[in-house]
């Protein structure tokens, strides 16, 4: 992250640990393995690929009225203007504007919470969304031939790009000027090609949505909101190649953000030119990407070696019958990643709000309160971050042995996934390493 306050982010160090770094991977990597071993031999038939859930009408009515669908609406159009008015007219300096905050955090990071809590509520509110369909039009264009969700994809690296690799990316100016460009991009594309862009060309959404399939509540086929098992709504997960590249993406762009924290980083690239730092930068986080999709294809394909039940596989292939499992892996490692950040940055954007566009104001009383580093210790910390990995490859894990079930025969099923096990176990002794190593 590219904010002042950035070396927040994290526990700082492997001395911050409450045990031995290697003890960490050791177990983490166990409780993997173990949780393989166990559903292996007690669960043989899929349990999520046909659980609907039960239907909350009520709410459903509450969720789809007229009135309800207008407070999200215009508190999404409020946000989304507050931002660019801080943005563009506050302050220019990033440790007064709350623009950069708001972004960075309350946005990006809070979209984990968010979705997971209130399930696909980010589509209701999208600001972009909202002006698109404010414009009158009879009929739109067709969605090109095979461009499901690479639009996305394309999106979300500009912004992992601006957040980790370009040095001004906490200038209020550099948030003003991606936050125009990418509204203006996504609302002329809506307005040219409907709504369903949003479902594959937003990024911020296309990400929450995709959060939003580990949450309790969700939709059902007839559109009703539902309560349901989280893995349940995870087997949804569209098996499509352009959803295969965002989770790598995400799992990747999240590595190389753990990387460029280490010592050995920073020692090396610390007295790089502007240039040569966005190269390299660059470079390095293309690479992360790849080792990650890499091995994520090959585990993936290698399961092909076992017979495949007819009719098993979508678009994708193996790699897309796979990739929701990806999805808990991703939000734990944002969870380990974030966490601090979120709480102590997190005050910053609640701090600056009080002054939005550094006119002298206090809006919110907050006077001269500074932002409280002593609530949360580092013990405490580096449970948050090596739980969050730990659990989340838990249930990448279970979700990918369900999804086994349904794809192999009984017989089959330990073989088949010995590669993805494989590549669960690295994912996390990686992560854990990733977090706290200095």
């Amino acid at each position: 992250m590219a904010l002042l306050l950035l070396p927040l982010h994290g526990v700082g160090g492997r001395g911050d640990l409450p045990v031995p770094l290697w003890l960490a991977s050791y177990s983490a990597a166990a409780a993997v393995a173990v949780s393989f071993f166990a559903l292996a031999a007690f669960w043989s038939k899929p349990r999520f690929e046909l659980t609907a859930g039960t239907p909350l009408r009520g709410l459903t009515r509450v969720v789809d009225a007229r009135p309800t669908n207008w407070l999200l609406e215009a508190s999404g159009l409020a946000a989304l203007a507050l931002l660019l008015g801080a943005s563009w007219f506050g302050s220019s300096s990033p440790g007064l504007n709350p623009a950069p905050t708001w972004l960075y955090v309350w946005i990006w990071v809070g979209i984990i919470p968010v979705s997971l809590l209130f399930g696909p509520v980010w589509r209701l509110a999208n600001p972009l969304r909202t002006v698109a369909g404010l414009v009158p039009r009879t009929s739109y264009r067709a969605l090109p031939a095979g461009i499901a969700y690479w639009p996305a994809v394309a999106g979300l690296l500009g912004f992992l790009w601006l957040e980790l690799v370009f040095p001004d990316g906490s200038e209020p100016l550099v948030v003003a000027i991606f936050v125009t460009g990418y509204s203006l991009v996504n609302v002329a594309a809506g307005i040219i090609y409907g709504p369903r862009w949003f479902a594959i060309g937003d990024s911020f959404e296309v990400y929450a949505e995709v959060l939003a399939k580990l949450s309790p509540l969700g939709r059902d086929a007839q559109h009703r909101l539902v309560l349901r098992n989280p893995l349940a709504g995870l087997a949804t997960i569209p098996q499509e190649r352009g959803m295969v590249g965002l989770l790598c993406l995400l799992l990747g762009s999240t590595a190389f953000d753990g990387i460029s924290r280490w010592s050995a980083w920073t020692n090396l690239t610390g007295e790089l030119g502007r240039t040569a730092h966005l190269l390299v930068y660059t470079l390095g986080l293309l690479v992360a990407v790849g080792v990650v999709s890499t091995l994520f294809l090959l585990a993936a394909r290698a399961t092909g070696s076992a017979r495949i039940r007819p009719g098993g596989l979508g678009n994708a292939g193996l790699p897309g019958a796979f990739v929701h499992s990806l999805v808990p892996i991703a939000i734990g490692y944002a969870v380990a990643h974030y966490f601090s950040f979120a709480m102590f940055q997190g005050q910053e954007g609640l701090l600056l709000a009080t002054d939005p566009f550094g006119r002298g104001w206090d809006l919110l009383g907050v006077g001269t309160t500074r932002i409280d580093y002593a609530f949360l210790g580092t013990g405490l910390i580096a449970a948050v971050q090596i739980g969050a990995i730990v659990l989340g490859h838990v249930l990448g894990v279970v979700s990918a042995h369900d999804r086994a079930t349904h794809l192999f025969r009984r017989r089959q099923l330990r073989r088949a996934q010995y590669p993805m096990l494989a590549a669960m176990v690295a994912f996390t002794a990686g992560g854990i390493a990733l977090v706290t190593a200095s």
